[in-house]
């Protein structure tokens, strides 16, 4: 399994008020040709500025959407592919990592990376032949390193990490929501942030101060040229990161100090983690120090194509916050991953639905046996039939009726699969359904046939039983011998034969 290092690019956002207040000089320029970013230091201006290589540099002139196609895009589109994707912002606070993620709807031009990654999984979908697709989301924040669905009935309700051998870690509980279109994806996120944790600090009047991850979960079935299926199953996770802060320029008190407290410690945790990744002498990477670490598990040094957008401040007096940014960012590029394709995956819903319209038609088909039986009845018993044509003639609409009832089923049970395809409803209700659907088809039969032996008082040939066939032909077989005694020679078809019918 091939290597991949995590991509890393740098964007450095314009002067904001706050800091054309202060009359604040820029320190941050690039060279986004090379990939280069410059720091210098304001204290010392005679030295030559400090110096680091990205994958992309990004300064004011460059917009998100420009980023999303240089950088993001390979990333999405791997996991329409069925690779697992994280990309994550990281930088102090009001540095433009939610501007970068999210964005704002409009104008379109401004839109986020997270929106940008919702049209190219639909316009994915949409393209895509011979294969379905089943796509979910779900949206959490890591608040004073408690897990928070901001999707769920109770968006205070703690949800618990849990880790399972093959699933890797998950959170218990955390509610997953179908999606169809992209306006059901913006719908979510714009539900999630108004529901996320946010506060005023002297830095950021809307600073965020938990960590906010949406999660879009993509399962994929694929059909080759010999008719075989293909699961897939993939994640994209979109990761917002609260902002790093000094408490003596933030102004955080009370409840927004502890806010700080908790942020700060969750990314030591994570540049530890960094850190220890690219030590290749270390043997023990400290994951679990924190819920964000132990979430971003397989995004760091594991099977996940990650990026990492570290988002700068061009303002000299964010100059220490913007060094320790760079040399973050710097860290984790050097991180190896090992990207793989997730194929033939054991849990996911498209496998338990098709799984789970095999028994049913199997079932249908056991059901259906006796039409079996009645053709291999039916060629004994031709002759029989043939003297006897009102009743073939009554036979055969018997047949016809009950032919256009299995139709009748047979479409309506396709229609429900294919709708409960497109919806990707729940398991226990497509159950109820075609259960429901196919009482209601049974009875129908029944009734037909309990109809047709009241009006007629007799017994169809072709549905006849083969102990009461056999008690004909012994029937027959001892009027013929009784012929034979009475006449003294054997049995001739030209003789009238009783009917026992």
């Amino acid at each position: 399994m091939a290597s991949e290092a995590v991509k890393v690019i740098v964007r450095c956002r314009p002067m904001n008020g706050r800091e054309r207040a202060l009359h604040c000089k820029e320190v941050v320029s690039m060279e986004s040709t090379r990939g280069q970013c410059f720091l210098q230091n304001p204290a010392a201006a005679s030295e030559p500025p400090k110096q680091f290589t990205f994958d992309g540099a990004y300064c004011q002139e460059h917009s998100t959407e420009q980023i999303y196609n240089e950088i993001a895009y390979p990333l999405v589109e791997g996991v329409t592919e069925g690779y697992n994707g994280t990309i994550f912002a990281y930088g102090q606070t009001g540095s433009g990592k939610s501007f970068t993620m999210q964005g704002v709807l409009e104008p379109s031009a401004q839109k986020g990376i997270i929106p940008r990654a919702f049209e190219h999984i639909f316009e994915s979908v949409q393209c895509a032949e011979n294969a379905k697709f089943l796509v979910r989301a779900s949206y959490l924040e890591i608040y004073n390193e408690d897990i928070h669905d901001l999707l769920g009935a109770d968006t205070k309700h703690k949800l618990e990490l849990k880790e399972h051998p093959e699933k890797g870690v998950y959170v218990k509980g955390l509610s997953l929501h179908t999606v169809h279109s992209v306006v059901q994806c913006e719908q979510l996120m714009e539900t999630g942030c108004s529901n996320r944790a946010v506060g005023y600090t002297l830095m950021n009047k809307d600073s965020s101060r938990s960590h906010a991850v949406f999660t879009v979960n993509m399962e994929i079935c694929t059909v080759d040229e010999r008719g075989l299926e293909h699961l897939r199953a993939a994640k994209l996770n979109l990761v917002d990161l609260a902002g790093s802060e000094r408490q003596s320029k933030t102004g955080a008190m009370g409840e927004r100090l502890k806010e700080a407290i908790k942020i700060n410690l969750s990314l030591s945790a994570l540049g530890n983690v960094i850190s220890a990744l690219v030590d290749g002498k270390c043997k023990h990477v400290p994951y679990r120090d924190s819920k964000l670490t132990r979430l971003l598990q397989d995004s760091l040094g594991g099977n996940t194509k990650t990026l990492m957008v570290a988002c700068l401040s061009p303002a000299d007096n964010n100059y220490d916050e913007s060094l320790s940014t760079l040399r973050y960012a710097n860290r984790a590029k050097n991180i190896k991953n090992k990207p793989c394709i997730n194929e033939d995956p054991k849990d996911t819903l498209l496998r338990e639905y098709q799984e789970e319209i095999k028994k049913l038609k199997a079932i249908l088909a056991e059901q259906m046996g006796m039409d079996n039986l009645a053709g291999l009845l039916h060629a004994e018993t031709a002759h029989l039939a043939v003297k006897s044509p009102p009743l073939f003639k009554t036979q055969v609409e018997l047949e016809a009726e009950k032919q256009l009832i299995r139709e009748e089923y047979n479409g309506r049970l396709a229609q429900l699969k294919a709708s409960y395809e497109a919806e990707q409803a729940s398991r226990a209700r497509l159950e109820e359904d075609i259960s429901r659907l196919k009482t209601h088809y049974d009875l129908k039969l029944s009734a037909l046939e309990e109809n047709f032996r009241k009006e007629k008082g007799v017994i169809c040939p072709l549905c006849f039983y083969p102990a009461m066939f056999f008690g004909y032909i012994k029937t027959l077989m001892a009027f013929t011998d009784q012929h034979k005694k009475v006449h003294n020679r054997p049995f001739h078809s030209r003789h009238n034969v009783p009917s026992v019918w």
